[in-house]
């Protein structure tokens, strides 16, 4: 009897493994002389063929480099997230035991209302516009709890595609935070810029702020920044507001605030929303975003706020109407826990007390940082003007150093920031702002 691969007899079996394998190899090179075709055509036939790759966020890039480093002394100075002194994350005490509090009651999670936690969004509105105020006190306000300061933006952004008429315009100042030109931008409207910022002397540009707003045409839009300017540091003083004010109203501007730091500037929450108050007061009815993000340490669990001030409270309420409608397509309803944090500290008298404390001891902090620093500065024998570091406010400082300076602190003392010179002066401790301001003297010299 003959099998397959047996001989005559039975005397073995005898396996073809040469000729197999010669085989197998002939389709393995077919294979791969094929593949590059198969591949090319399966992308030809995908849907997203087209899509290109997106350029690299320029914070995550630093925070990448920074992390590649080995070098002992290392600093990221780009990152936009307080650190205290040790240069760790803070978690705030107040949070502490307001998230015991809320465990010790053991509440459901269960869907908040499409406007979110009705005692935080009172609270963020009492916080902003303050106790005393007549919007406030009679209601002709509505605020909604957003997703931190960025979804409160989006919500306002959107809110005025729909139902702002006079103006597809934005005018944003020049520089402003990098994501306010995506977030109105993908909403639909048109970005504008009106002078903001001088870069000869890193301050105010005062004069050319006015200018450009006085030719702003009537009916637009203008973004300003409430306190702590991102990321320049530069704040009108309250003279200045006042004139802004003025012109704004003269060329009946619609305002909208952006308030990501009330308290974490300077230490002082009234202080912080001053400009807030005041232009509500002149009688120009805000459009205002809120986060708790610096200011309570609230980074990931994206807590915030955003309020239209209406004319009566009768139309409060047909604003806050549309704005659920908006956001129910967006995200349903806000997170659930940052909002009880957030409402558990502005609602409860000892814990505000005590976050009105810690959020000055932060502040303070990064004042203090920004005085060290120029000092250090002066100790190197830099004969530089500083002083625009120490009349900067908030956690960010436009330094005043150029790319090719930028480059030398990164490549030669391992000192990462954005290219514009910006830093955080969060990441600056009484540990290294020394090394810091020996390293800026040696590439400004």
């Amino acid at each position: 009897m003959r099998g397959a691969g047996r001989e005559a007899g039975g005397r073995g079996v005898r396996c073809e493994v040469p000729l197999a394998a010669a085989a197998m190899a002939l389709l393995h090179t077919r294979w791969l002389l094929a593949a590059p075709r198969f591949a090319a055509a399966a992308r030809a036939s995908s849907w997203w063929s087209h899509v290109e790759m997106g350029p690299p966020d320029p914070i995550l890039g630093v925070t990448e480099a920074f992390k590649r480093d080995t070098n002992s002394k290392k600093m990221n100075l780009g990152v936009g997230a307080y650190r205290d002194d040790n240069g760790k994350p803070y978690v705030l005490n107040c949070v502490r035991k307001a998230e015991a509090m809320i465990a010790s009651k053991k509440m459901d999670k269960e869907y908040l209302p499409i406007g979110g936690l009705a005692d935080f969004t009172r609270a963020s509105a009492e916080l902003a516009l303050g106790e005393s105020s007549e919007a406030f006190k009679s209601g002709r306000y509505v605020t909604v709890q957003g997703i931190s300061g960025t979804g409160s933006l989006r919500i306002g952004a959107n809110f005025l595609q729909r139902f702002f008429k006079s103006s597809r315009d934005v005018y944003l100042p020049k520089p402003s935070w990098g994501n306010h030109t995506p977030i109105f931008r993908d909403a639909g409207l048109q970005l504008q810029a009106y002078r903001y910022y001088d870069p000869k002397t890193c301050s105010l540009d005062f004069s050319g702020a006015m200018d450009d707003i006085s030719k702003i045409p009537e009916k637009s839009i203008i973004l300003l920044h409430a306190c702590a300017h991102n990321p320049t540091g530069v704040d009108p003083r309250q003279e200045q507001w006042k004139e802004l004010a003025a012109v704004v109203k003269k060329r009946n501007l619609l305002v909208y605030f952006d308030m990501a730091y009330q308290g974490f500037a300077s230490g002082d929450i009234n202080r912080d929303a001053w400009a807030v108050r005041y232009f509500i007061d002149q009688g120009i009815n805000v459009l205002l975003s809120q986060s708790y993000a610096k200011n309570m340490g609230l980074y990931g669990e994206r807590a915030g706020a955003f309020t239209v001030v209406c004319s009566d409270a009768e139309e409060a309420k047909r604003v806050e109407s549309q704005l659920k409608i908006l956001i129910r397509p967006m995200y349903s309803n806000p997170p659930v826990n940052g909002a009880r944090i957030a409402s558990t500290i502005l609602n409860t008298p000892d814990l505000r007390k005590e976050w009105l404390v810690e959020v000055k001891g932060m502040a303070d902090r990064i004042i203090s940082m920004r005085t060290q620093l120029v000092s250090n500065l002066k100790k190197e024998g830099s004969s530089h003007n500083w002083q625009h570091i120490t009349d900067q406010i908030g956690m960010f400082c436009f330094t005043g150093l150029k790319p090719e300076q930028v480059e030398r602190l990164t490549k030669e003392f391992s000192i990462y920031m954005t290219k514009d010179g910006r830093i955080s002066v969060a990441g600056v401790t009484s540990g290294n702002v020394g090394y810091l301001a020996h390293a800026i003297h040696q590439v400004t010299k």
